[in-house]
């Protein structure tokens, strides 16, 4: 089975280093120093990591073939691919694979059905589960653990509390800075 685990950034400094977005929870595992990876387009791949280090909190990478800013600048927004066995599992147990969540049913705490995961988003300050629901509209619940307290995996389901509003707008609490003067 093949992960996304990181993007390509602009070139670093002169020598082939290249700036990475990071899209696994185990770069260490992954982006390592000889580590092998496809690449979305196909063409520009596969790259074998040479080096990997960290300046000012950034990953840099340098592949091997690949020895100045020309050539690493044209390696930009390519993504990285790795091989990765279905049955393996995160090192951390409180941590998924994409491909174990899709098709989860969601049901909340009073095991009401909201429907099926459909696919993982990935933003840069948490991800977002899209839940495809029985009349086909879609919702996107946090996937942080005060909203997502519960993964059975054996179960095939996911536990979620959602807060007031995320389900159904109806339900929503308005929240303002600007006090009621009236009272």
């Amino acid at each position: 089975m093949q992960l996304v685990v990181a993007r390509i950034g602009r070139a670093h400094g002169i020598k082939g280093e290249v700036t990475v977005e990071v899209r696994t929870d185990e770069p260490e595992r992954r982006l390592g120093p000889g580590a092998v990876l496809t690449t979305e387009p196909a063409s520009a791949g596969p790259l074998t990591i040479e080096s990997g280090r960290v300046h000012s909190g950034r990953l840099l990478l340098r592949f091997e073939g690949v020895g100045d800013r020309t050539a690493a600048e044209a390696l930009r927004n390519t993504l990285l691919i790795a091989e990765v066995d279905p049955e393996e599992l995160p090192e951390d147990p409180e941590e998924f694979y994409d491909h174990q969540l899709i098709d989860l049913d969601v049901v909340t705490t009073d095991g009401t059905q909201v429907g099926r995961i459909s696919e993982i988003s990935h933003l840069p300050y948490q991800d977002l589960l899209v839940v495809r629901r029985p009349d086909g509209s879609e919702v996107m619940i946090p996937f942080v653990a005060e909203v997502v307290p519960e993964i059975d995996l054996e179960a095939q389901r996911a536990v979620i509390d959602p807060p007031p509003g995320l389900l159904d707008e109806a339900d929503a609490e308005i929240a303002s800075g600007v006090k009621d003067e009236s009272s």
